[in-house]
């Protein structure tokens, strides 16, 4: 298939479009900022803005299915400021939906791990993602040629994650790259709250083959009766992730793992939530949770990424180096010379860590 990726340069896209290429399909990538710089061999770009009917319409046309991921993230962010949550993630959706309906196109929608909250009272976030599987669920009862299943990942995370302020520049601050970046730096985790709520994350590799393996039985059986969630087997409190976080990113400094500092919860959030994930659903893709990759190896792998790649160059050159006043992943070159030794991550990071604090 030739599939287009709805918010294609995305870190969940990223993901999925490697997968995608894995599994012999095609890819257009499909964003509102012309990223064309960023595609891998074979992919093609298609610039355009998902609250355009028109822009959707004609890139739908050039495709065989749609992976819908284009949305305005945040929690507080959309309670401040709803509109643009509500232009993207509701008519953004309608757009496409009726785009893939007129093409009889099949479709995978990311839903929102945290769909129940909407009953509860949280952002505006949740609210239009809850509101845009409506939608589906109406084109797929009502409107011929309506192929959408919808898929609802729990927190993905994973290495190449953007990271918020103060150490990068995304808008919207994630929890597995926030605790991350703290820790390597010798800082307190943040928590909201008690840090006794679960908030289940799943690593984002198993998210990107949930989708693919979504879109493919959308194809040749239809839509899935139920929505496909995604997340691990095992709940986890928020403190045990700060917990993990913290101790593999000792291994790397060579220091005491960072404590845990308790702030006030935020707006939109709830206390005592549980954010978890119905996985015997995705038995109906022919997939079992039992397969993905565990909390403990997955957060070793994120902190590897970010101890590599973010870190060195964030200790060594500083923020005056960087775009906006923060390094990002990836914004740092070595120039190897010969009869240089390589040095494995832990090394760097200890290496960069000590020289910081005048450590032998």
């Amino acid at each position: 298939m030739k599939v287009l990726v709805t918010g294609g340069s995305g870190f969940i896209a990223s993901w999925i479009r490697r997968e995608l290429a894995a599994c012999g399909h095609q890819v257009l990538v499909f964003d509102h900022q012309d990223r064309r710089q960023q595609l891998a061999d074979g992919e093609e770009f298609f610039l355009g803005d998902v609250r355009d009917a028109t822009t959707v319409t004609e890139a739908a046309a050039h495709v065989d299915g749609i992976i819908h991921l284009a949305a305005v993230l945040g929690t507080q962010e959309t309670i401040n400021n709803p509109r643009p949550s509500a232009e993207t993630n509701i008519l953004g959706s309608l757009n496409v939906f009726e785009a893939a309906t007129q093409y009889s196109l099949p479709v995978v929608y990311a839903g929102v791990g945290n769909h129940a909250m909407r009953l509860i009272g949280t952002g505006c976030y949740t609210i239009t993602k809850s509101a845009a599987e409506d939608l589906a669920r109406m084109y797929n009862l009502y409107r011929d040629g309506g192929r959408i299943t919808i898929v609802r990942p729990v927190n993905a995370y994973g290495p190449g994650q953007s990271v918020a302020a103060p150490y990068g520049t995304s808008k919207v601050r994630k929890i597995l790259p926030a605790f991350t970046c703290r820790a390597l730096t010798g800082t307190e985790i943040e928590v909201y709250g008690d840090g006794t709520q679960i908030s289940d994350c799943v690593y984002v590799g198993d998210v990107a083959r949930v989708f693919v393996q979504a879109l493919e039985h959308t194809a040749e059986y239809g839509p899935t009766e139920r929505p496909v969630e995604v997340g691990p087997l095992e709940s986890r409190t928020v403190n045990d992730i700060a917990r993990l976080v913290a101790e593999q990113a000792a291994l790397f400094t060579g220091l005491e793992p960072v404590g845990v500092k308790h702030l006030p919860m935020r707006p939109g959030e709830v206390p005592n939530a549980v954010v978890s994930s119905d996985t015997s659903t995705l038995q109906q893709i022919g997939m079992t949770a039992a397969d993905f990759v565990s909390l403990d190896l997955g957060i070793r792998r994120t902190v590897d990424y970010y101890a590599t790649q973010w870190l060195p160059g964030y200790r060594e050159q500083g923020p005056s180096h960087s775009k906006g006043g923060v390094l990002q992943p990836g914004s740092v070159t070595v120039t190897m010379q010969s009869g240089d030794q390589i040095l494995s991550a832990a090394e760097v990071a200890r290496a960069v860590t000590r020289d910081r604090l005048g450590r032998a």
